[in-house]
């Protein structure tokens, strides 16, 4: 199992590395240039050193050659492993854009269900910071493994034409290394994983805790919350403790067996200098302890990457687990609903969120174009779920949905939440200036009908005070207050004049005189309109054509507010409840 995924994560690797194969090809080549060159430079350290035989007999003339031929190899080397080097970082970024580019264009298709059920943190820690552990990590390695794996075949070859005996010794005992090092890596990969998931999960609580500051503060829940993160960083600590240690100790495992295999080297390689009567000089000595070094070398780096490349590996998998979740049911083949009329019928509509717990049973609706339907009720009881529904944020899961008698799920969404006009009680406003935040819906609008708009929705007053008027940075955080923010996404609403309303506690957080203002623009948008009303101040939908009164998933009581008052019934009550202090 673990096997399959390791592998599943290697393809995903290549998918992101084949639009670049030009630069890993000179990666490629530049690595055989490398190591060409680092090759070059014991053997002729070698001869010069050869060219030296004693006082009064050293080949100046030779050696001067040498010299000029090692310092050619050593510039070719520094050269390439520069222009190398440029080439792994233009891969490593583009494919560290191309993760992030793909993993939040999946975010922007995932269904709501999956966003709903999962941490923002944790979502935003896998973009952020496993793509960039993954990228740099599993890159570093791909890079020495290239120049690691020629080098380690380049310098056995030397070896073995120069005295295969002697590089047997090399060939036999460095496997050791490769072997200690599998062993501590294969160990690893889970404590690495789970290092991941910690950062993630730590992540998740400081971006609640920051975006939630105020009721933190407002509750007094600082202490508790500071445990809670003490919990969660000493969880951490310990994880990365324990996967740090032990991929710590593949280096000096391999580095003991390295000086193994350099003292037997050595001591062997001087018995020979003296038993083969000048057939293996100290020359040649010298130049295969250079290269039994560079042949353990590669593995010590090797190595030395393992801790980054599991820890790369551990991120790859959780980047990859979001870019390969299924995304929301396509709308390929759908129709574009061009400018609905607004009859809205729901049919035996069945929907929950989870499959365990039922919300919504056997629901029937039918809403004629042009009426303002009120939808109210205790929390909980699924008023705002019907809004999710009507979206299409959510498809059900029994019955259907209609819009001018085509099922919704025929229908593009694009289209669908182009018809209809959406402010809720959580307003949103991206970081950009007032004017672009009302032009949202409706990019086109003209300077005359934007401010018109805003008039209507009482909004133009306060935007003229801002230091610079409509060209106002502003953003979903800063220093409107939450009632002028409602009033910007009522007059975004306005601006775009769609054939269907839906307004969820649209006015919650706007004082009362501004509210009946408020409630008299909207009478006038209303007009024509097919509109749904969430509302728990029963004083604001008392002029609705049809009040839905919702209990536990289910419609109870329907009809104009006289006659679910004259009823008694389950409005009554909450009526009364609302009014009983007046």
């Amino acid at each position: 199992m673990k096997r399959a995924k390791n592998k599943g994560t290697f393809l995903g690797v290549l998918h992101y590395l084949k639009p670049y194969w030009l630069y890993l090809t000179v990666t490629v080549l530049l690595a055989l240039v490398t190591v060409a060159m680092t090759l070059a430079v014991p053997y002729l350290v070698g001869l010069a050193i050869d060219c030296i035989v004693g006082a009064g007999n050293v080949d100046y003339a030779r050696l001067g050659d040498l010299f000029l031929a090692i310092g050619a190899c050593v510039g070719i080397t520094a050269l390439s492993q520069w222009l190398m080097s440029l080439s792994n970082n233009k891969i490593a970024y583009h494919v560290l854009a191309d993760v992030r580019k793909d993993a939040f264009r999946k975010i922007q298709t995932l269904p709501l269900r999956y966003l709903d059920s999962h941490a923002y943190g944790e979502l935003a820690s896998v973009i952020v910071s496993d793509t960039e552990q993954f990228a740099e990590g599993l890159l570093l390695g791909f890079t020495q493994l290239f120049t690691g794996i020629i080098t380690i075949a380049g310098t056995l070859g030397i070896m073995l034409a120069m005295r295969w005996q002697i590089a047997l010794i090399v060939f036999c005992i460095t496997p050791l290394s490769l072997f200690a090092a599998k062993f501590i890596a294969s160990r690893t990969y889970s404590m690495f994983k789970k290092q991941s998931e910690t950062r993630a999960e730590q992540t998740a609580f400081i971006d609640e805790m920051i975006g939630n500051l105020k009721v933190v503060k407002a509750y007094t829940h600082e202490d508790e919350n500071q445990e809670a993160f003490q919990e969660v960083n000493e969880r951490l600590r310990k994880c990365s403790l324990r996967a740090i240690f032990f991929s710590s100790t593949t280096n000096p495992t391999t580095r003991f067996i390295n000086s193994v295999v350099y003292a037997a080297v050595a001591l062997v390689g001087a018995f020979t200098v003296i038993s083969t009567g000048g057939l293996f000089t100290v020359g040649n000595l010298s130049t295969f302890l250079s290269y039994s070094n560079q042949y353990t070398k590669p593995f010590n780096e090797i190595t030395e990457v393992i801790t980054e490349f599991q820890n790369a590996l551990a991120c790859a998998a959780r980047v990859f687990a979001l870019i390969g979740q299924e995304d929301q049911i396509s709308d390929e083949g759908a129709k574009e609903l061009e400018s609905a009329q607004g009859n809205v019928a729901l049919t035996n509509v069945r929907f929950s969120y989870d499959p365990a717990r039922k919300l919504i049973e056997g629901l029937n609706v039918n809403v004629p174009a042009g009426k303002r339907v009120a939808i109210v009720g205790p929390t909980g009881c699924g008023k705002t779920t019907i809004i999710n529904l009507l979206m299409r944020f959510y498809d059900v899961n029994g019955g259907s949905i209609s819009v001018d008698g085509e099922d919704i799920r025929a229908i593009t969404r694009r289209s669908l939440r182009k018809n209809y006009g959406m402010v809720l009680q959580e307003t949103w406003l991206k970081k950009a200036t007032v004017r672009e935040n009302l032009c949202m819906g409706k990019p086109n609008a003209t300077e005359e009908e934007m401010i018109a708009a805003a008039k209507a929705a009482h909004a133009h007053s306060f935007i003229k005070r801002l230091p610079h008027g409509y060209d106002t940075v502003i953003g979903d955080e800063g220093a409107l207050s939450q009632g002028q923010k409602q009033l910007l996404c009522i007059a975004r609403i306005m601006l775009c004049l769609p054939p269907m309303l839906i307004l969820d506690e649209a006015t919650s957080s706007i004082d009362t005189r501004t509210e009946l203002k408020v409630q008299d623009a909207f009478a006038k948008l209303m007009q024509g309109r097919t509109c749904f009303i969430v509302a728990h101040r029963l004083s604001t939908i008392q002029s609705a054509d049809l009040i839905l009164v919702m209990n536990a998933g289910n419609i109870v009581e329907q009809g104009t507010h006289e006659q679910l008052l004259a009823k008694g019934g389950f409005y009554a009550e909450l009526y009364r409840a609302q009014f009983a202090a007046v």
